[in-house]
């Protein structure tokens, strides 16, 4: 049987890995944006970390993560 391991990039490893926590930081960021195209990107990466979340698909959760937070810079 042939093990399966999620690649998480390194700019993803700042987070400290995918909990409730980083989660709930990372959806306050998203809620301060200003409405439009980034911050709508930004909740559906959030909503897809919520998912991997709950699927313990940590790796995932972490990419989804990252990119989330990376919309709430640029805006």
């Amino acid at each position: 049987m042939a093990a399966v391991m999620y690649v998480v990039p390194a700019s993803a490893a700042h987070l400290g890995g995918c909990s409730g926590e980083n989660l709930a930081k990372t959806e306050s960021s998203v809620e301060t944006m200003a409405d439009g195209d980034s911050k709508w990107a930004a909740e559906k990466e959030v909503a897809a970390a919520q998912t991997a979340l709950l699927d313990n698909k940590w790796g995932v959760c972490a990419v989804h993560l990252n990119k989330a937070l990376q919309a709430t810079a640029a805006k």
